[in-house]
């Protein structure tokens, strides 16, 4: 996907948008991380101002995955920083999309992974591990499935469900 841009990807299927196939999260994210385009297929997680099952997730080999989460939109605290971020980097993660915030922006900066969140927030998430594994949610007006593809450059982030030969 390095060579072809997300919006390429659109003008050459424009049948698998007006089906649903293929869809354009909505452009509410800030770009953080020093890899500015990633893709992969999508793990995805619920929580709301708690970090525990984020941390989890990104402790395990990443193989290339992207950890798609849906953080509930919360602007109240952040959800992921830059600690889980090196981990995630180290243990071979493509990228994390948050729909929620980070905090320790200079550190997730530095890593080779792409991060995409809706703000920084200095206060640290809750530590219950409460949350939902695996399951579809939504984020930027789109329905997420696990085991999907995700597609992230500096035009957008696109969702498939299966991946793209391009």
């Amino acid at each position: 996907m390095a060579l072809v841009t997300t919006a390429e990807v659109c003008d050459a299927n424009p049948q698998l948008i007006v089906s649903g196939e293929l869809r354009a999260l909505q452009p509410v994210f800030q770009i953080y991380g020093r890899r500015q385009v990633f893709s992969g297929p999508v793990v995805t997680l619920k929580v709301f101002e708690d970090n525990v099952l984020i941390r989890e997730f990104l402790e395990e080999k990443g193989n290339g995955r992207v950890l798609v989460v849906d953080g509930g939109g919360s602007l109240r605290c952040a959800i992921l920083g830059g600690n889980p971020v090196v981990q995630a980097q180290n243990n071979g993660w493509a990228g994390i999309v948050v729909n929620g915030c980070v905090r320790d922006v200079d550190e997730i900066n530095g890593c080779d992974i792409g991060v995409r969140a809706l703000a920084s927030h200095p206060v640290k998430a809750n530590k219950k591990g409460i949350g939902e594994k695996h399951v579809p949610i939504t984020i930027a007006g789109t329905r997420i499935s696990d085991g999907e593809w995700l597609y992230a450059d500096t035009d957008g982030i696109l969702v498939s469900k299966t991946e793209l030969s391009v």
